[in-house]
């Protein structure tokens, strides 16, 4: 049911892991939270949470090293950061994709892009990148303003990784269409360290675009927290597949 799978990224200089769990099913990219590894997900009990999905054959889960959130946890500068983040987005594209294509013999099937709080930045970037590729994303407590930890100031690289900052005046008019096929759905609750404006004003930037997304508020109970997101995720997968 298990299956990790590594190589050597030239685009990143280092090593990429990535994980499987289940054997058939819609794939779903979980990106971790800021300087989680690829099996994060596994130990606080994720997995577990999308027994279900899995085992029913609904889902494949995949997820791998988040590579560029712990260039912001490095102290960083804004060049190397933005390197990272930009370097992160093409390994994902050209290097994560195509073996996860071929781990499901297609090489087109399409797939869905998760993650909690900066692992949701993750998401929603692949999707609004490479559209062609993700069909959709859940995005869980996310944090899409990262300028907070940006040491320096913004580099082309990371602009042009931030969907916050590009989107709103982005023209490419076939990148447009094809995100307008699409769909982000948004969930946060408003309890312990959560920052509900962070999804509303993401949304809000969307939805100028016409670019289709929802945003669910849970309340002050779920905190930004795991014990929130294995309740989450589930839910929302399930309605993603269905």
């Amino acid at each position: 049911m298990k299956a990790v799978e590594k190589w050597h990224s030239d685009r990143l200089g280092t090593e990429i892991n990535m994980v499987r769990w289940g054997t058939v099913g819609i794939p779903v990219l979980i990106f971790p939270t800021a300087g989680g590894d690829f099996e994060e997900i596994e130990r606080f009990h994720m997995i577990s949470a999308l027994e279900g999905l899995i085992e029913r054959g609904r889902i494949k889960v995949y997820s791998v090293d988040s590579l560029n959130g712990r260039a912001f946890l490095s102290g960083a500068d804004s060049r190397h950061t933005g390197w990272m983040m930009s370097a992160f987005d093409s390994a994902i594209r050209h290097e994560v994709v195509p073996a996860i294509r071929a781990d499901c013999q297609s090489s087109t099937i399409e797939l869905i892009s998760a993650g909690a709080s900066i692992g949701a930045f993750n998401a929603l970037e692949v999707l609004c990148r490479h559209p062609d590729v993700f069909s959709s994303s859940l995005c869980v407590s996310g944090t899409y303003d990262l300028t907070k930890w940006l040491r320096g100031h913004i580099t082309p690289d990371f602009y042009f990784s931030s969907p916050l900052h590009y989107l709103p005046t982005l023209e490419d008019a076939d990148l447009l269409d094809s995100l307008r096929q699409r769909f982000v759905l948004f969930c946060h609750g408003l309890g312990k360290a959560e920052d509900p404006g962070e999804s509303w004003r993401m949304a809000a930037v969307l939805g100028g675009k016409g670019i289709p997304n929802r945003v669910d508020e849970w309340g002050p109970e779920w905190p930004h927290d795991w014990v929130s997101w294995r309740e989450m995720f589930p839910r929302y997968l399930d309605e993603l597949t269905s």
